[in-house]
C-alpha cells in the first residue's frame, strides 16, 4: 500500500489556483507553489504558508501529487517536461488545467513508461466556488492513482465525478462548457426580443426561472452580471472560446457531427475578436447586443443597483 500523500505541488496559482491552493493548506497539506509570475509564490507562502518555490522543478521535489492548473496543454507539457526528473516512482500529476485530452492522454503514456501516474480533473463553478471548495470536479484516470488522491480534490471540490479514462474530465469539462455556452447566447438573444416586445428582462429572467427555459445563465448570470452591467463573473471570455475550440476537436477525433457546437463557437470567438482581450465571459452579451443594436436594461436591477 502506498503511502498517504503529504506534500503537494501546486503550479499555476493564478485567479483560480490561488483559493484552491489555500484550500489544500487549510486541509492540511504541505503545499508547494509556483507561478510564473515573479514574487507571486512568495506572495502567497507570506500570506497563507507552504513553500515558495522558484521553479516548477523545485516545487515537484519530494511531492506525492503535483497539481497543474496552467492555461492550456503546451504550458502543462512544459511544466511535465521540466518536473519529470524530480518526481519518484509512485507520484501523481494531476491535471486540473482545462487542456486537450489527447494532449493529456500522450503526457500520461509518457510519464506511466517512468513509473509515475497522470489523472486529468478539470473543474467547474469560477471563483466563488474555488474560495469555498465547492468546486464541481470531473476526473479521468485509473482507479489506483485517483483514489490516492481523492483526500486532496475534496479540498478543492464538493462534488467529485469520475467519467472514465485519463482525458474523459476534461472532455467532460469542454463538452459542459459548450452546453452552457450554448445557453448564455440564446439566454441574451431571448432578452433582446423580449425587451424590443416590451418586456422588463428581468421579468423575463424570473419566469424562464420558473418555467422550462430555466438554465445555469438565467440562475447565475443575467441578472447578476449582464442585467447589473458588472460582467465580472470571474471566467474569461477567452478561456470559454479556448474550452468551445477543444469541445469542436473532442468532436472531429470522434467523427460527430457538430453543426451547432461549431456555430456556438463561432458566435464566441466573434464577440472574443469584437471586445478584445481581457473581457469576462458574460461580457458576450454585449456581442449580441451590438448585433442587434440595443442594449439590455431592467428598471427593477437599475432600482436595486
Amino acid at each position: 500500500m502506498e503511502s498517504e500523500i503529504s506534500r503537494v505541488a501546486f503550479i499555476g496559482i493564478g485567479r483560480m489556483g490561488w483559493p484552491m491552493a489555500i484550500r489544500l493548506r487549510e486541509a492540511g497539506f504541505i503545499v508547494a507553489v509556483h507561478d510564473a509570475v515573479p514574487g507571486r509564490a512568495a506572495e502567497f507562502a507570506a500570506k497563507h504558508g507552504g513553500i515558495a518555490a522558484a521553479t516548477a522543478a523545485a516545487a515537484a521535489q519530494g511531492a506525492g501529487a503535483v497539481i497543474t492548473m496552467l492555461p492550456t496543454s503546451r504550458e502543462v507539457a512544459e511544466v511535465v517536461a521540466a518536473i519529470r526528473p524530480e518526481l519518484s516512482p509512485g507520484a501523481i500529476v494531476v491535471e486540473m488545467s482545462s487542456g486537450e485530452p489527447s494532449a493529456t492522454r500522450a503526457l500520461a503514456k509518457d510519464l506511466a513508461e517512468h513509473g509515475i501516474a497522470m489523472v486529468d480533473a478539470p473543474v467547474s463553478g469560477g471563483v466563488a466556488r474555488a474560495e469555498t471548495g465547492t468546486l464541481a470536479i470531473m476526473t479521468g484516470g485509473d482507479i489506483v492513482p485517483l483514489d490516492r488522491v481523492d483526500r486532496l480534490l475534496r479540498a478543492m471540490g464538493g462534488s467529485i465525478t469520475r467519467c472514465g479514462d485519463v482525458g474523459a474530465g476534461q472532455a467532460m469539462k469542454a463538452l459542459n462548457n459548450l452546453v452552457s455556452a450554448a445557453g448564455f447566447l440564446v439566454s441574451v438573444e431571448a432578452l433582446l426580443i423580449g425587451s424590443r416586445f416590451g418586456l422588463d428582462p428581468a421579468v423575463m429572467v424570473e419566469v424562464l426561472n420558473n418555467s422550462t427555459g430555466m438554465n445555469n445563465s438565467t440562475q447565475r448570470k443575467l441578472n447578476q452580471f449582464v442585467l447589473s452591467r458588472k460582467f465580472n463573473s470571474g471566467f474569461g471570455l477567452d478561456l470559454m472560446v479556448k474550452d468551445l475550440s477543444i469541445a469542436l476537436q473532442v468532436g472531429r477525433e470522434t467523427a460527430t457531427p457538430t453543426p451547432l457546437a461549431a456555430q456556438t463557437r463561432e458566435l464566441w470567438a466573434a464577440a472574443a475578436s469584437l471586445l478584445g482581450p481581457g473581457q469576462d465571459h458574460t461580457a458576450a452579451a454585449r456581442f449580441s447586443e451590438a448585433l442587434a443594436a440595443s442594449e439590455l436594461e431592467s428598471p427593477q436591477i437599475t432600482k436595486k443597483a
